[in-house]
């Protein structure tokens, strides 16, 4: 199989492994706090992070080159991973998956105070026409349909999108490890002292539920690396988007869901935008750091090595069609 064909492929197999991730997280959701799942899904990440951290060859000690930036991103990725776990407990798949995907437009925004880059007429477009379908799927002239879920997407987004820019701007100075412990720790500590005001004894079959997400987590991780190494990011990061078809499926199926009209629209609109930014990227409008495409921007679930981490750990090992997309000069 060519490897331009097989990136893309690999990909898609790793969203399906991330939704179904997912999935589990929202049934686990209708039992217990997403405070309480995030714990178990951290402690039971610790092995499998370990086995991938014995890998790593930088030499070096666990303190930050960068500690401010660091602990910006820290704070931010433990907001996204906390969001989503909510959000998914708490709203239809296909809502969540639909605000989440507003990531890289707002990654693109925060490149300007961040990254100090310029973004020309073009991709302040794409931005504004996804902020749009962002409105039609909260509808926020009808109050009534808000729920805190919705407000927890929206940090997802948020706090995916933050960490990502920070890391583009320290990636190259920080060990991987850092970047992948610290939150990790983080969630642990804060989820752990919360454990006891939300805590309720677990069933063994939803023990190997959590288990499930850490095991799903790390499989896709490591077929998303696989991906980025065999294929380009242009290629390989609108594979996120086949998401959204799983949550119509599993919703479907699983959890009675029929989203209406108006999230599809605002779905297909948000879509739209981020795939114009990652493809006029790849066309040379991209950033001179690193490029939006080169991250899975769904969220920054760091309850384990999920791929925004692991694909930065292996950042100067990427393939020429990656790096050459890192060059390009800057955003038209």
């Amino acid at each position: 199989m060519p490897p331009s064909l097989a990136g893309p492929l690999l990909a898609l197999l790793a969203f399906a492994l991330f939704a179904t991730h997912d999935v589990v997280v929202k049934g686990l959701g209708a039992h217990y706090s997403s405070f309480q799942i995030i714990f178990f899904s951290v402690l039971l990440g610790f092995p499998l992070a370990t086995v991938m951290l014995m890998r790593d060859p930088t030499p070096g000690t666990l303190r930050p080159v960068h500690p401010w930036w660091t602990a910006l991103r820290t704070v931010a990725g433990v907001s996204a991973l906390m969001g989503a776990f909510y959000a998914f407990s708490n709203l239809p798949l296909a809502q969540v998956y639909a605000l989440i995907f507003a990531s890289p437009l707002l990654v693109t925004v925060l490149s300007i105070p961040i990254l100090g880059e310029r973004v020309g007429l073009h991709r302040w477009a794409a931005v504004a026409a996804g902020l749009i379908g962002v409105l039609v799927v909260l509808r926020p002239w009808n109050v009534d349909n808000l729920t805190l879920g919705h407000a927890a997407a929206l940090l997802t987004a948020i706090g995916s999108s933050t960490a990502s820019v920070v890391v583009r701007k320290i990636g190259r100075d920080e060990r991987g490890v850092v970047l992948l412990l610290y939150p990790m720790v983080a969630n642990f500590v804060l989820t752990g002292a919360m454990l006891p005001l939300v805590y309720r004894p677990m069933e063994a079959i939803h023990l190997g539920m959590v288990a499930a997400v850490a095991a799903l987590a790390f499989a896709a991780g490591l077929l998303m690396i696989s991906a980025y190494r065999l294929g380009e990011a242009a290629t390989v990061a609108p594979m996120q988007y086949s998401q959204i078809i799983w949550a119509a499926i599993f919703g479907a199926l699983l959890f009675n869901e029929r989203p209406d009209t108006m999230t599809w629209i605002g779905a297909a609109i948000i879509i739209a935008s981020g795939l114009y930014i990652v493809l006029r990227e790849s066309m040379g409008g991209g950033s001179r750091v690193q490029p939006v495409g080169g991250y899975r921007t769904r969220m920054e679930n760091v309850a384990m090595p999920r791929i925004p981490a692991l694909l930065r750990l292996q950042a100067n090992r990427m393939p020429a069609g990656y790096e050459a997309l890192a060059k390009r000069t800057p955003k038209q």
